[in-house]
């Protein structure tokens, strides 16, 4: 049985309601607007014709505008409530997908859609677990835009092209950056999404699936869990949510590629509420559920003096063995003659650091990229920068026993 609280007009208002308690379930709540039903909520007690209530599972809502806000949103969250919003209306279902809710259903459905949306139970039948746990890496840099998300989309598609299942996760909550990046619609954050279902534990690997984006490409497709569209939606990120949605994505993919923000700066520190949300939860709890980071610097004076003063507060924050230092952007004119020596270098003498890779500038590969809204690997197969992202995530990131060269890709297919 699931208790819910009602925000519809009239007439769907009653035929939900009698659908509802046909089906076993209660309604504790009807209310006229949205105010109404959020003190309802904050508050996790109503008054219904079968009596007082302790608590409020669901809420059924109109997707209205003057309904459906951010606010509710917030407060379902924070209450542990699940949101269905109906659609009537294209403008209903465009309002849906601003505010990040992917759970809508048409006005005009069966009632078992909108009992399987309440119950969290998947609307396909569940694939078999996988036999292996998946991996998560981690791109994490300094501030200054080393290049964490040309690093990570170029990582992805790698990943995919030497035949992993891949979801590349933008986790950024000051700017995130990967959707504009490869030319999808960010209109609703499959991240967010997925951080509120992970919430309420109904996060699996068909609704990751449904919340997800795919980018699609002849040497490698992937899936893409885009971020948030406006940075003050940060506190749908929390540092729980996050982790329990990367091990959902182990479930789902080989391989969860993750760019992160920069900042690790612990938030308390400059927070008065000890109980407050952290903007920087995010970042820091995707580093430490990460099985591989890798922190990636520019290569000129400044860039590297920015990466080595963080990389100390990396250090402090998750383990050492698992860091893989890639210096983007190697160009002799930003450090002289021999840039990758002189890299090396200044690493190594002043941060007791040895690069895992170094990546020559191909401004001009990146900005078509860019330009086009594909990866490099599509764009400028034959980039030097591209070359030396694909000899490091073969090097580093494949798992051991896949097969990396195409030869040897199509033989494995063969046997299989």
């Amino acid at each position: 049985m699931v208790a819910v609280a009602l925000a519809l007009p009239p007439g769907l208002d009653e035929a939900v309601a009698r659908d509802l308690e046909r089906h076993g379930h209660t309604v504790v709540a009807r209310c006229d607007d949205v105010a109404e039903l959020t003190d309802a909520i904050g508050s996790r007690i109503a008054i219904a014709t079968a009596g007082p209530v302790s608590r409020i599972d669901a809420a059924i809502v109109t997707a209205d505008r003057r309904m459906l806000t951010v606010d509710l949103l917030a407060a379902c969250d924070a209450a542990g409530v699940r949101v269905v919003a109906i659609v009537a209306t294209d403008a209903h279902r465009r309002h849906a997908a601003s505010v990040g809710l992917l759970e809508t259903v048409d006005a005009d459905a069966p009632f078992s859609v909108v009992e399987r949306m309440l119950t969290g139970l998947p609307s396909v039948p569940p694939r078999e677990s996988r036999p292996a746990r998946g991996r998560v890496v981690a791109v994490w840099g300094p501030a200054g835009s080393p290049g964490r998300t040309a690093l990570a989309i170029s990582i992805a598609a790698e990943l995919a092209a030497a035949g992993s299942t891949v979801a590349l996760a933008d986790v950024d909550t000051h700017s995130a950056s990967i959707a504009p990046s490869l030319g999808l619609l960010d209109e609703s954050p499959g991240f967010a999404a997925a951080c509120r279902l992970a919430g309420a534990g109904s996060l699996t690997v068909p609704e990751l699936e449904r919340i997800g984006q795919r980018y699609l490409t002849g040497h490698g497709s992937f899936w893409v869990l885009t971020g948030l569209g406006r940075p003050s939606r940060w506190p749908e990120l929390s540092g729980d949510r996050v982790t329990a949605t990367l091990e959902a994505c182990r479930d789902w993919v080989d391989v969860t590629v993750v760019d992160t923000a920069s900042s690790l700066e612990d938030d308390e520190e400059i927070s008065s509420d000890l109980f407050a949300p952290r903007r920087n939860a995010a970042t820091v709890s995707a580093l430490r559920s990460a099985d591989r980071i890798v922190a990636v610097g520019a290569a000129d004076p400044v860039g590297l003096s920015r990466f080595l003063r963080s990389h100390a507060d990396l250090l402090e924050v998750v383990d050492t063995a698992h860091i893989d230092v890639v210096v983007n952007r190697v160009r002799m004119s930003a450090v002289g003659l021999n840039p990758a020596a002189h890299v090396e270098q200044t690493l190594r003498r002043f941060g007791g650091i040895v690069p895992t890779a170094l990546v020559p500038d191909d401004r001009h590969a990146f900005d078509t990229a860019v330009l086009e809204g594909r990866t490099v690997r599509d764009t400028a197969p034959k980039s030097s920068a591209r070359v030396a992202i694909q000899r490091f995530v073969e090097a580093t990131l494949v798992p051991e026993g896949r097969p990396t060269t195409r030869r040897a890709r199509r033989a494995q297919r063969a046997r299989r």
